[in-house]
């Protein structure tokens, strides 16, 4: 009988694997998950490593009710994989690819050790609807633009129909002395213990392959109608939150596609096609994102733009502190900030208001934001974050240009007019009524001493003038725009 192994990495689930699938067909499959401690990749922030706790338990779960097992390691891939194929006899590796630069470094040195002991290795995409590679301008180049790059995807015609789970997984018992190099999950020491500070990301999710599909189906019954316009309200429950869940491989993009597709044939789903459409072209900025990050590796930590390298940045140490806890002074910003902090997980209108303050009102290099995202949300993606950080800061491909500067109080206003979002997370301004809130140094004495607040006690002044701040900006930018 055929010995295999599939590598689980970020594809914790059984539905839409290729490269499960590959493996599950026919023979023994070991299902092997590495905490990667081999200095490889970007290690995971606090968030993640708690998401990934959570998820590698109800995989063990999901695989234990089709017959599998998991077993888990920890250290480096490169020595550990080698070590395990040949001493469980494998005959056939499997993975689902990764994009990220020494992601692909990796698997092609463990691939050549592995082809060279003459073990066959399959790779597969399980998680893009297109390769980054696929989609080329019409001179066959990298795109550098939102639009044109999602058209010439959405000319690739409709992806593939999903796979359905394994009916079983036959498991392949490790020999013994392979067997004591396994774990339990507590041993791989995911979860922060004392202090546990996880509390309110428990309440807010549900990690896992059932976890995403219960979120999507959600969302799809009642999330979809007016997301074209709800989707900006961080006072609604309006966005898919399913962006952890793809970040783990819980639930893969084509799966999200068709899904949609069918519920919109039934009339399952009550969106319009514009709803529709802009939820389908949130997938095609991750795909965009993965696109950029493919082709420029460096995308975290170098700007796309060459010209920002001469950006004169005000680094500030305490600044950056009091935009992490969200104590700025300014509602929308703290409101945004202290929702990731709780929950590991901020809304998107929000995430670009707080970037664009730390950025542009701040003068705070975009890395430091990119950095402290990458550690507090449960959905930190390589690609995502540190292209979504390059196009507020202005530095990224089709990116908001740097002289777009989000005013806060205008963008609370706006997008979250009663006020009911920042009085969830800013409690201490509650009382004030919705004309102040999102500009408490507007009130009155009076006013304030009403609504309980003494400004640069109970809550802080506004760490910058505001008008100030983005005059500031455009300043720094005009000496580097001619570069």
């Amino acid at each position: 009988m055929t010995r295999r192994l599939h590598w689980f990495r970020d594809d914790l689930r059984l539905a839409d694997n290729p490269a499960l699938h590959a493996a599950a067909d026919d023979g023994e499959v070991l299902c092997l998950y590495i905490l990667d401690e081999g200095g490889n990749r970007r290690p995971l922030g606090g968030a993640a490593r708690w998401w990934l706790s959570r998820s590698l338990a109800q995989l063990f779960e999901s695989l234990r009710a089709k017959g599998g097992e998991l077993v888990l390691m920890r250290g480096d891939p490169a020595t550990i994989l080698p070590d395990v194929v040949e001493g469980a006899g494998i005959s056939h590796v499997t993975w689902t690819r990764r994009y990220e630069a020494a992601a692909i470094t990796l698997d092609k040195r463990i691939k050549e050790t592995l082809s060279d002991a003459g073990v066959t290795v399959t790779s597969c995409n399980g998680h893009l609807l297109n390769e980054p590679w696929e989609v080329v301008s019409k001179a066959g180049q990298p795109m550098k633009v939102f639009t044109p790059y999602w058209r010439a995807a959405r000319e690739r015609g409709e992806p593939g129909q999903p796979l359905a789970a394994p009916a079983r997984v036959s498991p392949l018992k490790l020999p013994k002395a392979l067997a004591s190099q396994a774990l339990d999950l507590a041993d791989l020491a995911l979860e922060p213990q004392k202090p546990d500070w996880t509390g309110g990301m428990r309440e807010a999710w549900t990690p896992g392959e059932a976890g995403a599909q219960a979120q999507l189906e959600d969302f799809i019954g009642d999330g979809l109608a007016g997301y074209a316009e709800d989707r900006n309200r961080p006072d609604k429950r309006s966005t898919s939150r399913l962006s952890p869940h793809l970040r783990f491989g819980e639930i893969s993009p084509r799966q999200i596609w068709h899904a949609l597709a069918m519920a919109r044939e039934t009339g399952e789903a009550a969106g319009s096609d514009k709803d529709a459409e802009k939820f389908l072209s949130e997938l095609g900025w991750r795909e965009f994102s993965y696109h950029l990050l493919f082709h420029n590796p460096e995308l975290a930590s170098r700007n796309y733009d060459s010209r920002f390298d001469a950006f004169p940045w005000h680094r500030d140490d305490e600044a950056l502190r009091r935009w992490q806890r969200g104590r700025t002074g300014v509602p929308l910003v703290d409101a945004g900030l202290r929702e990731l902090w709780t929950t590991g997980w901020m809304h998107n209108r929000v995430r670009m208001v707080v970037a664009s303050f730390l950025i542009k009102h701040l003068l705070q290099d975009w890395r430091a934001g990119e950095d402290w995202f990458w550690d507090t949300l449960v959905d930190a993606d390589p690609a995502n974050n540190a292209a979504s950080w390059q196009w507020v800061a202005g530095s990224g491909a089709d990116a908001a240009p740097y002289f777009r500067v989000f005013n806060p109080v205008t963008q609370g206003e706006t997008w979250d007019p009663k006020g009911d979002y920042v009085r969830r997370w800013v409690p201490e301004i509650a009382a004030l009524p919705d004309s102040l809130l999102h500009q408490p140094w507007e009130a009155r004495k009076a006013e304030l001493s009403a609504a309980g607040i003494t400004l640069g006690e109970t809550y802080p002044k506004p760490m910058v003038d505001l008008a100030f701040g983005r005059q500031r900006a455009l300043e720094a930018f005009a000496a580097i725009k001619g570069s």
